[in-house]
């Protein structure tokens, strides 16, 4: 009996512990990965936004299956134009589910991101993403990415991005 009770307080001791490391490794993506991501986007730029992906990643989205990171040199030409434009971008987004240990973590979640024309007009446009990231040679880095603006065929809107409260870092 003796060794039963020491065996469960030993059990919940680690398992504790691993819910701890858990949420520091994933404060430790935010901070590096999701930050970073984040004002790349709102500053336009490409080269920054490309960093927080791994040299091998597999994109899809409803106009296909990337696996040659030609989104990468997309990324690049869309800021560029958006520079040029005069058009600003926001991005906010929230984690509906995240699975995480030390070296991988699966991350779903929404985003709004907010196109603002040199006329101050502004127009959003949502979506639900399901994200890979690895951890390579210390760091973070999306190693695949998948987005669309639809969920069983029906349009992801404010309402489903109001659902929960947008993260800041």
């Amino acid at each position: 009996m003796r060794k039963l009770v020491l065996l469960c307080a030993l059990s919940l001791s680690y398992f504790g512990y691993a819910q701890v490391d858990v949420e520091q490794i994933q404060n430790e993506i935010d901070k590096s990965l999701w930050k970073s991501f984040q004002k790349a986007f709102e500053t336009l730029d490409g080269k920054a936004l490309n960093a927080t992906y791994a040299e091998e990643v597999l994109r899809v989205t409803p106009q296909g299956i990337d696996t040659e990171n030609a989104f990468k040199a997309g990324n690049l030409e869309r800021f560029k134009k958006n520079k040029a434009d005069g058009v600003s971008i926001s991005l906010d987004f929230w984690f509906d589910s995240r699975r995480t240990n030390e070296t991988t973590s699966y991350e779903v979640g929404f985003y709004r991101i907010g196109f603002t024309d040199k006329n101050d007009e502004t127009n959003y446009s949502y979506g639900q993403f399901h994200i890979v990231l690895k951890k390579i040679e210390g760091q973070w880095k999306i190693t695949q990415d998948w987005d669309t603006a639809t969920i069983n065929g029906n349009p992801i809107t404010g309402a489903d991005f109001a659902k929960n409260s947008i993260l800041k870092f």
